[in-house]
């Protein structure tokens, strides 16, 4: 059974730091296509960062400069550091991959349970 965890989460002041983690456990031969994404109540799930290749990852204009993503690729877990918060971060952040169980699998997109960021002004 292929997941994806979140953690990280949590209440942090405006102007104040949190690092999300997302790691993918179970079969896996390849994870590719990471992605952090957010959502308010009421709002449409709206990309944060996504991976487009191996070197190149894009942004959201509304986090550029102040949101990066990096990956460990030998354990399979990407993170998401988010730094200068603001009130309008406030979401439940979401990571997803398209993963590969097998070499020979077509593959499909995973997504985890989600982590509530809240941030007070």
């Amino acid at each position: 059974q292929v997941q994806l965890v979140e953690s990280g989460g949590g209440l942090v002041q405006a102007g104040g730091s949190l690092r999300l983690s997302c790691a993918a456990s179970g079969s896996i031969f390849s994870i590719s296509n990471w992605g952090w994404y957010r959502q308010t109540p009421g709002k449409q799930r709206e990309l944060v960062a996504k991976t487009i290749s191996a070197d190149l990852i894009n942004y959201a204009d509304s986090v550029k400069g102040r949101f990066t993503m990096s990956r460990d690729y030998a354990k399979n877990t990407v993170y998401l550091q988010m730094n200068s918060l603001k009130p309008e971060d406030t979401a439940v952040y979401y990571c997803s991959g398209y993963i590969r169980k097998v070499r020979w699998d077509q593959g499909d997109d995973y997504w985890g349970q989600g982590t509530q960021v809240t941030v007070s002004s």
